[in-house]
Order: structure tokens, then C-alpha cells, then sequence
């Protein structure tokens, strides 16, 4: 059983996020939980957008700080303690290198798509395309987020924790499928071999 859950996470990639998905850290998953509901029934509830509620505790947080660096200047108390907040020229380098790595990978299936290279990459990218499209018009971008997340966080740990029932689930009805598939060539087999014979017989 510990070589499928490694399996599972190790085709996660390892590390944090997956034990999070698959609930190795469960203090850390209910809160991301716990919190994702609380959050979208909080947007729901009160009407904001994620937009408008970061700019108003942007607002909230620079005023709380500006306030009190012009009061620290007057009563001439220590300003807020507030860390040089810098990136290294080590971080943005990695940072553009990837984006620019994923950015020459769209362009390129889009270069690919475009000149008629890949058929199989048109259908796929146009199935999910129009996927989303119908998705988008059930919902908005904010409630689907919270969803994806909530799915994120439950379907992999089920997948884990029920993994031999999902197997032997899967076996049973590949074996049934391969099952029906046998019975029916065989039968045509024999109608064929028949009608042949009868064939033979005529002639």
C-alpha cells in the first residue's frame, strides 16, 4: 500500500503541495480548506470582488503605516519595523527565465496549431478552450477557483485512500469490456466462417 501512496506522490512531484492535496499534513489542509470556504462564502456573502477587497486592505495596511511613520516622526518614536523588501537579481533572473520558458511553449503550439503542424494539439487545446467556455458561463472566475481548489484538496486524497477499490473496480470492468469484445468477435467470427461455407456450397 506505501508503494501506491509514494507513487501518487511522487507523480505529484513531492514536497509541500502534495502533501498537502493528499492530506499528510492535515493541520495544514483543513485550513487551506476551512479557509477557501470561509473565503468564498465571505465574497458571496458580502458582495466584494477579490480585486476591490486586496485594494481596500492595501489602502487599510499603507494608511495604518503611513500614519504611523509620520507619528513616529513627531513624537519621535521608532518608525514601523518594516524589512527591506528587495528582490535578489538571482530571484527575477529565474523568475523571467521560466515565464519566458513557458511563454515560448504556448507560442510554439500556438506556431504549431496555427501552420496545421499538430492536429492532435488543435483538438485537445480546442476541447479544453471550449470547456472552459461553456464552465465560464455557469459560473464566474472566482467561485470556479474556489471549486478547483476544493476538488484539488479532496478527489487526490480519495484517490490515495480508496486506491485498491478504484483498481479493482477498474480491473473488473476492463475484464468485462474485454469480456463483451470477445463474445461479439467471436460470434461475428462465426457468422463470417458460415457464410463462407454456405458460400463454398454454392459454388
Amino acid at each position: 500500500m506505501e508503494s501506491h501512496s509514494s507513487s501518487l506522490h511522487g507523480i505529484l512531484g513531492g514536497g509541500l503541495v502534495p502533501d498537502v492535496v493528499l492530506w499528510r499534513r492535515k493541520t495544514v489542509s483543513i485550513g487551506v480548506l476551512v479557509g477557501t470556504v470561509a473565503a468564498w462564502v465571505f465574497f458571496y456573502k458580502s458582495g466584494y470582488t477579490l480585486i476591490s477587497f486586496l485594494s481596500n486592505v492595501l489602502l487599510l495596511l499603507l494608511s495604518v503605516l503611513f500614519i504611523w511613520a509620520k507619528a513616529a516622526g513627531v513624537l519621535n518614536r521608532p518608525l514601523p519595523p518594516i524589512p527591506k523588501m528587495t528582490l535578489s537579481e538571482e530571484v527575477i533572473n529565474e523568475a523571467a527565465a521560466y515565464v519566458g520558458s513557458c511563454m515560448n511553449m504556448v507560442l510554439s503550439a500556438f506556431e504549431d496549431i496555427a501552420l496545421g503542424k499538430d492536429s492532435k494539439l488543435f483538438y485537445r487545446v480546442a476541447a479544453c478552450l471550449l470547456l472552459i467556455s461553456i464552465i465560464g458561463r455557469l459560473t464566474d472566475f472566482l467561485t470556479l477557483s474556489y471549486i478547483g481548489l476544493v476538488v484539488i484538496l479532496t478527489i487526490p486524497a480519495l484517490i490515495e485512500k480508496y486506491r485498491e477499490c478504484i483498481h479493482g473496480y477498474i480491473k473488473k470492468l476492463v475484464y468485462a469490456k474485454v469480456q463483451t469484445f470477445e463474445r461479439i468477435r467471436t460470434e461475428y467470427f462465426d457468422e463470417v466462417k458460415k457464410w463462407i461455407l454456405e458460400q463454398k456450397k454454392l459454388v
